[in-house]
């Protein structure tokens, strides 16, 4: 294992409307009160209970292979998502990400997408990673547009990758790397 690259630092990334911080075992009560669409956008089948949501949130310092954010809103100060890096390949500087807003009253609004380009931020400048990857599901356009908009590149096609209510459903690979980010820190389209 490369020791310089890796996620045992659990930082605190603040922007104009969102904090980003380590995730600890209060924050599962939102996540067992999440909308159930949160859910079908992120292809998670299983129920969680509280106990068992309040462990894993209280487990994930002790990880040196992931970053799990809560994404509090800097006004209200609730936790309204969490955003996740996952799946760390030290070898090759690479991992997925995966964020997820627990209510939909939180869509739209730009939260995302700022926790995005904050999490990217931190995973190519401060970590040093070459490739970050996700899935995104091909009922969930409002979210590739988001990626998009932050520069994530399509990739490919996952054919029938989930089964959702007996229908298939393809995802759509997505990555961004670092030297893109470099040349547009997450914007990547000129503003008209």
């Amino acid at each position: 294992m490369h020791p310089e690259i890796s996620f045992v630092e659990k930082p605190t990334l603040t922007g104009e409307r969102v904090v980003l911080r380590p995730v600890c075992m209060a924050d599962a009560l939102a996540a067992v009160a999440a909308d159930p669409e949160a859910d079908r956008l992120t292809g998670t089948h299983e129920t969680f209970s509280l106990e068992t949501l309040e462990r894993w949130y209280g487990s994930r310092a002790e990880h040196p292979d992931r970053l799990d954010l809560a994404m509090v809103e800097r006004t209200t100060g609730v936790c309204v998502g969490e955003v996740v890096l996952s799946d760390l390949d030290v070898h090759n500087r690479s991992c997925s990400f995966r964020i997820s807003l627990f209510d939909r009253r939180s869509f739209g609004q730009g939260l995302g997408t700022e926790a995005s380009r904050l999490i990217l931020g931190h995973a190519f400048e401060s970590v040093g990673l070459h490739r970050i990857e996700l899935l995104v599901f091909a009922f969930n356009p409002r979210a590739r547009h988001v990626y998009e908009k932050i520069g994530f590149i399509h990739e490919g096609t996952r054919r029938d990758a989930l089964c959702w209510n007996g229908e298939w459903i393809d995802g759509h690979t997505m990555a961004i790397l670092a030297d893109e980010w470099v040349a547009h820190r997450g914007h990547p389209h000129p503003a008209r």
